[in-house]
């Protein structure tokens, strides 16, 4: 069962969130809030697995509570779902280390698809989002790419991308375990903790290129 919190300041658009679902095999919405503070509360308090929450709420916005709530409970899931697609705020958000950044005009299929991704440990990126972090690729690349070899910046091309560890592996004839390996070192050379951090930093520092 996958357990989600929604923290959203529109009554409106919670209860829409959670019909939608809690039409869901295998997912049981167990708390609604309406601003950041909330949601700390919430986390501190009880055991779920998602935390579905926009960014601009009174009080304690999204962002100050993600902070603290990836600081606290590292485990919660954290999908921002906003109508904020600024380069600032998704860069500033997916620093963070958030499991997904979607907007608010997802379809109902690919919000659920992407629950279940993040409850299986996959990031996801609304494609809106995704253009955005491409086309902070279009600069040449910089000297400096932290030790990285060719191979490790392949995977991190991928990853940029969004694709999954099986989907590299499939890419690039190697298995998944040895995407993870290559992932571990990628983390510890550019002194991340997760993919999203390393695609963040690899579009900060532009030391990848995209055709």
């Amino acid at each position: 069962m996958i357990r989600i919190v929604i923290a959203d300041d529109h009554p409106l658009l919670r209860e829409g969130l959670r019909r939608i679902l809690e039409f869901e095999d295998g997912i049981e919405v167990v708390a609604e809030v309406g601003d950041g503070q909330g949601a700390i509360n919430i986390a501190r308090n009880i055991e779920f697995d998602i935390l579905l929450m926009d960014l601009n709420m009174p009080g304690v916005n999204g962002l100050e509570a993600g902070r603290v709530i990836r600081r606290e409970k590292p485990d919660i899931g954290i999908v921002v779902l906003t109508v904020d697609d600024s380069d600032e705020k998704i860069f500033q958000v997916l620093q963070l280390g958030v499991a997904g950044y979607l907007l608010k005009d997802v379809d109902s299929k690919t919000l659920i698809q992407s629950i279940r991704k993040v409850f299986n440990g996959e990031p996801i990126l609304s494609p809106a989002v995704t253009g955005k972090l491409m086309g902070q690729l279009s600069h040449p690349p910089v000297k400096n790419t932290y030790g990285l070899s060719e191979r490790e910046l392949e995977i991190l091309h991928y990853v940029v991308r969004g694709s999954s560890n099986r989907e590299i592996g499939s890419a690039l004839f190697i298995s998944e375990k040895t995407v993870k390996n290559h992932l571990s070192s990628i983390y510890r050379k550019l002194e991340v903790e997760d993919r999203t951090q390393a695609a963040l930093k690899a579009v900060k520092l532009k030391f990848i290129h995209l055709d």
